[in-house]
């Protein structure tokens, strides 16, 4: 489904203003819709936004003749990587899903999942790194999900999960050696 959407988010709002839709996660907002926390890029300037996906009634078609609902994204808030000073995952010790990014203002930001977080921060870093040639700050995240180990790249979750159950084998394997009782 998340691909699914990530398609038609990048087709109707960034591919008609030359950008390419790096990441997003979905946010909880206030406000009535679906929320979402996008990264993009064009050329060599990254923007992050806040896109908010609300369904409206489409138009009849000629085709089938039907009425229906269809997803419109609107942009309703946009920062340039540059101004992104720091992104304070809060606390690294408990399984909060909330993080800060400190532009001019603090902007409070509730992912759906830690895992989410952790997805956004490793492609900010990334980013950041290949534009602006400088490592992002990052405060209060657990170092080990942003940078693993020489096994990672910037493939996102699907490598973290790899690494834990490669270490979970590991242990397995290890708790079932016999000890010497010497």
């Amino acid at each position: 489904m998340s691909s699914l959407l990530r398609k038609e988010m990048a087709r109707v709002l960034f591919r008609p203003k030359g950008q390419k839709l790096e990441e997003f996660i979905e946010i909880e907002e206030q406000q009535q819709g679906r929320h979402f926390l996008c990264v993009s890029t064009k050329d060599k300037q990254v923007q992050i936004s806040v896109v908010v996906c609300q369904a409206v009634k489409r138009s009849q078609t000629k085709k089938l003749q039907q009425y229906g609902l269809e997803d419109s994204y609107e942009r309703v808030e946009i920062w340039d990587l540059e101004d992104l000073l720091v992104l304070d995952g809060r606390d690294p010790d408990i399984d909060d899903p909330c993080f800060l990014m400190y532009f001019d203002k603090v902007r409070f930001v509730k992912a759906i999942s830690c895992a989410a977080k952790y997805s956004l921060a490793r492609c900010l870093l990334s980013l950041s790194r290949k534009y602006r040639h400088s490592a992002l700050k990052l405060r209060n995240f657990d170092w080990t999900y942003i940078r693993p180990t020489a096994m990672y790249s910037d493939r996102g979750d699907c490598m973290v999960l790899t690494q834990v159950c490669f270490y979970a084998f590991n242990l397995v394997c290890l708790s079932l050696c016999p000890m010497p009782l010497a």
